[in-house]
């Protein structure tokens, strides 16, 4: 079977996400986010590489062909100059999203959380999450000194995606107390999601209708203590909120999750948070555990923007075939023991042991999916696309999985606590300040 033709369900999975997009992106993107999930590298020469011998053609023809892709039309010759407009894909991605979504529930977690690439890029994003791993549906690439708030883009992002989740859907948005603004609840709010943000623990609410306000940390003074509540918070009329609290200190952990969202507390578990963990997870995928972008020598913010969409493209594939491939193996692993194993196996004439139960993911769901895709390939088979199967919403919080020093806890700082405490404030204030 001829490499195109294994291709095939892909392209045309691709080409009906975005049929507004002409043939030669349409094809130009299938090439990009295929060449990414084979070789599992973002870098334009092994992926020109690869695919000059799965398509017979001249590696600096496949080469050129990749690079005019993700050119701005300024920057190419000829008269027809075309470039690909991201944010018209942000809607058509989140669709197929949808689209693919294999669950009776219709539950939808995104994250809003901002990486970076040293001094180079700084990338806000709006990702769904599900099984370990995130899916960028909507991204903004800005220069990392850039100076201003950030504000306008994120309002700009969620625009991109009005429209493109049904409205029975139950839809919460979560983002860590570094992204928190009152705005920001108000833009998630009026598409219909519900906000579920963390917060500082230096705030202080009271209780609805009442007038004494105080610290959150009072809720939740000892590991171990959990509150929920409705409350004002924040002092400031301007800024004050009135919504559920939900807070907890897990054993372990250095402070209390303080988490504040419009839904009911009969509604809301604060476990949820541990989805937005999650995003992180997918930015490794992109950078060192995966793609490997942050060797990209792109100087274009436009062209990293297009980069982007092939590796969206190419997690999603991956972490669809993963998530399928989980499925099916869960389902193989509630099957009797004697109806598991092959027919001349010693255990089906003396059964032994009960049945398997599901075994802790060993590997990323995404990183799983690019296996049986390289093994598709091996085996001449069509390269085809899974089901996005979500897992269900932690119910508890797991325990913190990095040991804490003794010298920590007890409050002598290493040199290396100092570091990673200045960072920390570092980038808290930088993302005050763009937040405006």
């Amino acid at each position: 079977m001829a490499c195109l033709d294994r291709l095939s369900p892909w392209e045309k999975e691709v080409s009906i996400a975005f049929a507004h997009l002409s043939r030669s992106q349409l094809r130009g993107l299938v090439l990009w986010s295929a060449g990414i999930a084979l070789t599992g590298s973002a870098g334009i020469c092994q992926i020109s590489a690869l695919l000059a011998l799965l398509l017979n053609q001249g590696e600096q023809t496949v080469f050129q062909r990749l690079r005019e892709w993700y050119l701005d039309g300024s920057q190419k010759s000829g008269k027809k100059r075309r470039e690909i407009e991201v944010r018209t894909c942000f809607a058509p991605l989140l669709r197929w999203v949808i689209r693919l979504w294999a669950s009776a529930e219709k539950r939808l977690p995104l994250v809003v959380d901002a990486t970076s690439l040293g001094n180079s890029w700084t990338v806000l994003a709006v990702s769904v999450v599900l099984n370990g791993g995130a899916i960028p549906v909507a991204w903004k690439v800005l220069r990392a000194e850039e100076e201003g708030s950030w504000r306008p883009h994120w309002e700009k992002l969620f625009a991109d995606l009005e429209g493109a989740i049904p409205a029975d859907w139950f839809v919460i948005v979560l983002a860590d107390r570094g992204l928190y603004a009152r705005w920001m609840w108000d833009v998630i709010r009026a598409r219909g999601w519900h906000p579920f943000l963390r917060i500082n623990l230096e705030v202080k609410a009271s209780e609805a209708d009442q007038d004494d306000f105080d610290w959150l940390s009072r809720w939740v003074p000892q590991p171990g203590a959990h509150w929920e509540g409705v409350v004002d918070c924040f002092v400031g009329k301007k800024s004050r909120l009135r919504a559920t609290l939900l807070m907890h200190w897990e054993p372990g952990y250095e402070s209390a999750w303080a988490i504040v969202t419009d839904l009911d507390p009969v509604e809301a578990q604060v476990s949820w948070y541990g989805l937005r963990t999650w995003i992180e997870s997918g930015f490794k995928d992109f950078k060192r555990g995966l793609w490997g972008w942050q060797h990209s020598k792109m100087t274009h913010a436009s062209s990293v923007e297009r980069l982007w969409l092939a590796m969206s493209l190419a997690q999603l594939w991956c972490l669809s075939v993963g998530a399928t491939v989980e499925q099916q193996e869960q389902q193989q692993a509630l099957l009797p023991l004697e109806e598991r194993l092959p027919e001349t196996h010693v255990a089906r004439k003396k059964r032994q042991g009960s049945p398997a139960t599901s075994a802790p993911r060993r590997l990323s769901c995404v990183l799983r999916g690019r296996l049986h895709l390289l093994a598709s390939v091996w085996l001449a088979q069509p390269l085809v696309v899974g089901r996005l199967v979500p897992q269900a919403w932690p119910a508890t919080i797991d325990p913190p999985q990095k040991h804490v020093p003794p010298a920590s806890r007890h409050g002598t700082k290493t040199p290396r606590d100092k570091e990673r405490r200045r960072r920390q404030k570092q980038r808290a204030s930088e993302r005050s300040r763009a937040l405006g």
